[in-house]
């Protein structure tokens, strides 16, 4: 039994679609998309002429245009992620880009193998749009765990404003000049909308609700209950902004201990297949008696089912809310 070079050709164009979905993001939008840029994309907007209105309309149309189009087919899956990474790609633009990658996959496919047209068509499709859900997912992922580092220290900057006599307003404005992104846009944004009139406790709420995270939660009902019951909000900060970090060193503690029961499911699952590959290198006929068996492709299929079982398991049982 010898070992097809096709699923390492699969692997490789995956790769290359991935690192292509990036490379357009960038050109399109330059580096100030990034999310490790020193100067919040707000502001190198302003900074390059724009208006201030009309920066805030873009933002905002970025911000609200996936949830808007869960109706396009297949883009109901991406929806959801694309808004919490706050993807600057219109809903249409993505995709004509899994059009565009799939049909650059069923270029290579061609070229590097000799599978079937309809296994080419099928493999072709499942890599241009698991691609962009997966570039998606990693984008949201990583945007929302930057977030969640950086509230505490937004949230004692707006209590170090509110003491030194700022109003509410202008240390929200503060903070999206102060911090980096992807907080100081979300905050920009804020800061902006309350300057047209909209309630910065309405707006906090939304950007809790779009975000889906708990500590802009709490953040929001300690304003609206502040503007409607009075208080000194900056000693009510004050202690959200210890909680925040008192849950955020929970769950950094929390993934160290649950981090060997993820690895050891990532293992268990993987050891198999990694025997199977050492084992067919080693001795490529090693299969050559069971492999005409009846029984042995619903086997290998049983085994792929329980492996993935496994690694699901283990990840729903290291799931631990904070």
């Amino acid at each position: 039994m010898q070992i097809s070079p096709e699923p390492i050709i699969y692997g490789l164009i995956f790769i290359g679609v991935l690192v292509l979905v990036e490379g357009i993001y960038l050109v399109a939008f330059g580096k100030s998309i990034s999310l490790n840029n020193k100067v919040n994309r707000r502001l190198e907007m302003l900074d390059k002429g724009a208006g201030r209105e009309q920066v805030l309309e873009q933002l905002r149309k970025e911000m609200r245009q996936h949830m808007r189009s869960r109706s396009i087919p297949l883009y109901s899956l991406l929806a959801d992620k694309a808004q919490k990474a706050a993807i600057a790609f219109t809903p249409r633009q993505l995709v004509m880009i899994m059009a565009a990658l799939a049909t650059v996959a069923f270029v290579g496919l061609s070229l590097a193998t000799a599978a079937e047209l309809g296994v080419r068509i099928v493999a072709s499709a499942v890599i241009g749009v698991g691609a962009v859900y997966f570039w998606i997912n990693s984008k949201a992922r990583k945007r929302l765990s930057m977030i969640e580092e950086q509230l505490p220290d937004a949230v004692e900057l707006i209590v170090r404003s509110l003491r030194v006599g700022h109003p509410f307003s202008s240390a929200i404005a503060i903070v999206s000049q102060e911090v980096e992104d992807p907080l100081a846009t979300e905050f920009g944004i804020i800061a902006d909308e309350n300057a047209y009139g909209r309630d910065i406790g309405e707006a906090l709420k939304e950007m809790a609700e779009r975000l889906d995270m708990q500590d802009l939660r709490f953040l929001s009902v300690a304003v609206s209950i502040q503007q409607q019951s009075g208080g000194n909000l900056a000693e009510i900060l004050a202690g959200l902004a210890k909680v925040i970090r008192a849950r955020f060193r929970l769950f950094r503690r929390v993934n160290a201990i649950t981090a060997e029961a993820k690895w050891s499911g990532k293992f268990l699952s993987a050891f198999p297949v990694f025997c199977l590959i050492a084992i067919t290198l080693k001795d490529p006929h090693y299969y050559d008696q069971v492999v005409d068996h009846p029984w042995f492709i619903p086997a290998c299929f049983l085994v792929a089912i329980l492996l993935i079982a496994n690694l699901i398991v283990m990840r729903i049982l290291t799931d631990i809310k904070v």
